[in-house]
């Protein structure tokens, strides 16, 4: 949104395809139609207002409900909408495909009423759904964030099962005094935790081992190791969540160069502080670009949309870098907190490496022991996974699936992990049907 105001503001024609029915994104979902009855959401949220608002003014053509499923040189997008795809030309596509949460498989992940956080969110967000009787497991400050606003909501969290532990803090301490440029967010995060405390909710740190169970009457029994001891807790929803790492689907199958973000523990695509990839016209920008967070995105989209009015011809390079000053400040003062929260909130190995009885991929069935089994069998990559035990090749394309084979084909040591590349995304990068294949009519547009 960020990017599309400024580009727009720049006199480029601009058109903004944005899979969900309105704009707003994942932080801002839903916004507009929530915040009057739903104030227990937070001023964040409510700030994505003034955002919605600048895009609505902007001239920006939006397309809502729009799914792009292939994206070429030219460049082009080839995008569907209402069971009709069609392909657009530009001089320039910017990719904000966003973040995910990262798995956190573990034996019962999959059971009824297992959930993510950022899924529960996103239930609160669009339909004022609230997880009642809910435990909330695993680490971040998304957990934070939830706990909160269940409690606001009244309706607070059963417990808070914390997988981070001291070493974890004593590895974060050293990024302490960079991520004081953010001061705001961890405050932020002090009051969180302060709110999490005044309501009484118990807190369980230092956390492994987990496992679900469910009996007859639906809940779950919730089984960890918590300082050395056995807890088990009985829950109607359990909400799991190990960060966010980033949605990358989109920009491989663009044909563009990633790396390995060793701190992230995830791969992101290689750009400059600009957005600029190694594919000619085409940019990232926002939490696809690597994890900053809303105000970061927003900072991010700007710069990317300078440098695309810079390589437009609507402004100098020095009018862009002049215009960028604010934005850069911005993000670089977001982005110092990430190093200390990627040390203190890092994924354990377990859920990076899950034991043997651990469904890996859901849409195949395929399990910990499967892949481990076929291993030792020779199969050395992802490929050779997919191809012997189909594991990512379900509807989800490997999006719930990818991050966790490579953990188990490098024993969870993610120092070993960015030496496996990512497996191949391939198009259509969302399900569509032949018959719409069949009918693709090509509409071509000139736009950013």
């Amino acid at each position: 949104m960020s990017a599309a105001i400024t580009a727009a503001d720049g006199g480029l024609r601009v058109l903004l395809l944005d899979e969900q029915a309105q704009p707003g994104g994942q932080i801002y979902r839903n916004v507009g139609a929530r915040l009057a009855t739903h104030s227990w959401l937070g001023k964040d949220y409510a700030s994505g207002l003034r955002l919605l608002d600048a895009l609505a003014q902007s001239g920006v053509t939006v397309q809502s409900g729009a799914t792009v499923w292939r994206v070429d040189s030219g460049p082009r997008v080839v995008w569907s909408q209402n069971g009709i795809s069609q392909v657009t030309t530009a001089s320039h596509i910017l990719l904000a495909s966003g973040a995910q949460e990262r798995p956190v498989p573990f034996p019962g992940w999959t059971l009824p009423g297992v959930m993510t956080a950022g899924a529960a969110q996103i239930l609160m967000k669009t339909a004022g759904m609230l997880p009642k009787d809910a435990v909330l497991a695993g680490s971040g400050p998304l957990l934070y964030l939830v706990a909160a606003q269940m409690i606001d909501a009244g309706c607070p969290p059963k417990a808070l099962v914390e997988t981070q532990t001291p070493r974890m803090m004593l590895r974060a301490f050293p990024h302490l005094p960079k991520a004081l440029l953010s001061a705001g967010t961890l405050l932020k995060g002090l009051r969180l935790i302060g709110k999490i405390r005044a309501a009484g909710v118990r807190r369980y740190k230092g956390a492994s081992s987990f496992a679900a169970t469910s009996d007859d009457s639906g809940m779950i029994n919730f089984s960890f190791r918590s300082k050395g001891r056995l807890e088990n807790l009985t829950c109607a929803v359990l909400l799991t969540h190990q960060g966010v790492i980033l949605s990358t689907h989109m920009s491989r199958a663009a044909g563009i160069t990633h790396e390995w973000n060793a701190a992230q523990v995830a791969f992101q695509p290689s750009c400059d502080i600009w957005g600029a990839t190694d594919r000619p016209g085409l940019h990232v920008a926002g939490d696809g670009a690597g994890i900053g967070g809303a105000e970061a995105a927003c900072a991010a989209g700007t710069l990317a949309a300078l440098d695309i009015l810079r390589a437009s011809g609507h402004i100098s390079a020095n009018t862009r870098n002049q215009r960028a000053a604010t934005a850069r400040a911005t993000l670089f003062r977001t982005r110092a907190i990430r190093p200390f929260l990627d040390a203190a909130y890092a994924p354990p190995a377990e859920i990076l490496s899950p034991p043997d009885q651990t469904i890996i991929c859901r849409c195949e069935d395929v399990t910990a022991r499967a892949i481990r089994q076929g291993m030792s069998e020779g199969a050395a990559g992802h490929r050779q996974i997919k191809s012997s035990l189909r594991a990512g090749m379900g509807p989800c394309q490997g999006r719930m699936c990818d991050s966790t084979v490579r953990g188990i084909l490098s024993a969870g040591n993610t120092s070993r992990m960015g030496d496996i590349a990512p497996p191949r995304a391939r198009t259509p990068i969302k399900p569509i049907t032949f018959g719409e294949m069949a009918a693709l009519t090509t509409h071509s547009e000139d736009t950013a």
